[in-house]
Formats: C-alpha cells, sequence, structure tokens
C-alpha cells in the first residue's frame, strides 16, 4: 500500500469520530493518505494502538499531553460527552489531571506500530504559573521513554517556546537521531533556527489556509523539515472551516504550501510523506 500523503498527526480515536470513525478512515486511505493517530492521555494512547493494528496505513503514538497533567479545561470531542457531563456535576468542566505512569506508556510504546512518543511538550494557554513546573517534569520523562524506546517525540508547544527550547538543550543527550517533530509550529523563525539547530521538524495543518502570518514560517523552514497535519477533529482548513476536520483534508493544507512556496502539489506531496516515511519510519 503507497502513500501519496501523510497526516502526521491527527486525531480519529477521538469521541468526535464514535458515529463514523471508520468510513473516515477508509475515505483517507481510499484516497492514498496515511495517518498518525496521536495519544494525549492513557484512554487515547491505547485506542491509537488498537486503531492501528485494525488498518494498513494507520500508526499510533502514545503519551500524555501537557494539559492533562492537571486538571484543566476538557473537551467533549476527545473524551466525549458522557464524562463531560460527569465533570459538570462535580462543579466543573475539567478533564482528570493524570499522573505519568512511566512503565505503562512504556509497554505502550513497544507496539511496532507506535512510531512516536508524545503528544508531550508544554501548553501555557489557560494555566496557572504552579503548573508549569509539573508539566516541564512530565515533558523530561517522555523524553527519558522516547530515548529508551528509539522513538521520536511528537510535540505540542503552545505560548511557551522559550521553555521549551531550553528544556531540549539541557536534554539535548537524550534527543533520539531525528528527534521528531513540533506539531502545529505556531514559534517565529528564530525558534525555528533553534529548534531546527537540535534536529527538529514541523508540520502545519488547515490554519495555514486562512492564517497569512504563517506564510513567513513555512518560506523559512526547509522543505526537507515540513510535514503535514489535520489536527482532527480541530481546525479544518477552508474549505472545510467551521466544520469537523478529518485526515482526508490534509490534501487542502498540501495544496496551500505548495501555493505558498510556489512548487507543484506532487512535490509537496512527495517530499512531506518522504519527510514523514523517515522521521517516523513508517513502513
Amino acid at each position: 500500500m503507497k502513500s501519496k500523503l501523510v497526516d502526521i498527526h491527527t486525531h480519529t480515536q477521538f469521541s468526535a469520530f464514535e458515529k463514523d470513525r471508520d468510513a473516515v478512515i477508509r475515505r483517507a486511505l481510499e484516497a492514498g493518505i496515511w495517518m498518525i493517530n496521536i495519544g494525549t492521555q492513557r484512554d487515547t494512547s491505547a485506542n491509537s494502538c488498537e486503531l492501528a493494528h485494525k488498518h494498513e496505513g494507520v500508526f499510533a503514538t502514545v503519551g500524555l499531553h501537557p494539559i492533562h497533567t492537571e486538571k484543566s479545561f476538557h473537551d467533549e470531542k476527545e473524551l466525549g460527552s458522557s464524562f463531560a457531563k460527569a465533570s459538570e456535576d462535580k462543579g466543573g468542566f475539567t478533564s482528570r489531571g493524570e499522573d505519568f505512569n512511566y512503565d505503562y506508556y512504556k509497554k505502550l510504546a513497544q507496539d511496532t506500530k507506535v512510531v512516536a512518543i508524545g503528544e508531550c511538550g508544554l501548553d501555557y494557554y489557560r494555566l496557572t504559573e504552579d503548573t508549569k513546573k509539573k508539566q516541564a517534569e512530565v515533558f523530561i520523562k517522555q523524553i527519558e521513554l522516547a530515548r529508551e524506546a528509539g522513538k521520536p517525540l511528537m510535540i505540542h508547544c503552545r505560548e511557551a517556546f522559550t521553555d521549551l527550547i531550553q528544556i531540549l538543550n539541557s536534554n539535548r543527550q537524550l534527543l533520539t537521531s531525528p528527534p521528531g517533530i513540533i506539531h502545529f509550529f505556531s514559534g517565529t523563525t528564530e525558534d525555528a533556527q533553534k529548534l531546527m539547530a537540535l534536529g527538529f521538524s514541523f508540520s502545519f495543518g488547515g490554519v495555514v489556509t486562512f492564517a497569512r502570518e504563517y506564510e513567513k514560517l513555512i518560506k523559512f523552514i526547509p522543505p526537507e523539515r515540513i510535514l503535514l497535519e489535520t489536527d482532527a477533529p480541530y481546525v479544518a482548513p477552508l474549505p472545510y472551516r467551521g466544520k469537523r476536520n478529518e485526515p482526508l483534508y490534509v490534501e487542502e493544507v498540501a495544496k496551500k504550501i505548495a501555493k505558498i512556496l510556489n512548487k507543484d502539489f506532487e512535490e509537496v506531496a512527495r517530499t512531506t510523506t518522504e519527510n514523514a516515511i523517515r522521521i517516523f519510519n513508517l513502513k
């Protein structure tokens, strides 16, 4: 089975796809689009592994998202309405804070269809100052796990690039080669330069189809460091903006990047797919 495009960051195991998950995955695969389902905590990590074994061309990551290291805003699209209702009944609309169980994730990471550790990293949006230390500690544990498992990192970073780069530099001896991806990259060109010096690449999603500020970044980063994602069910690209996103729509991201770089769609598809296969050892 050959891939035309790779959506390197999606969440088809989330509750948002509960009613039509297999159809969504099938639409993408029939169009020649492979995908990596990204774990965000215990359940979504285990589910990503289970889903990967049901389909050729579907892969998984396992890890603990920084927003799940403490109680935080709960997204119904991730864990479902039943959990949301239970949270509200307890006086809030929050996710469970999860203690990172190294051995649990290590066991999941041994799965042959797990291609990275994450999504892990730092997220300072909505969170208070006292949560930053916990996020950093959990992130470093996942850097250590990636090293032990021999797999790259799938990194999430929001409003925290200075601290992220400092942590990665301090632990650069633990990074694999290649070290991984900064997904949905929203840093500056200076941040990109520092992260490239550590060996990282970057993925871009639907936001590039309607937010012009990403054009400078995409032109700055070398083609061999650019990958594609949807982050489905979130942030659908034009012309689907406002609807539930899905892996099939990664083609719109590729089209927009081709336009920004003044390249043929086929060239962008080929290069980004080669990048994904190389970094994540997709087979």
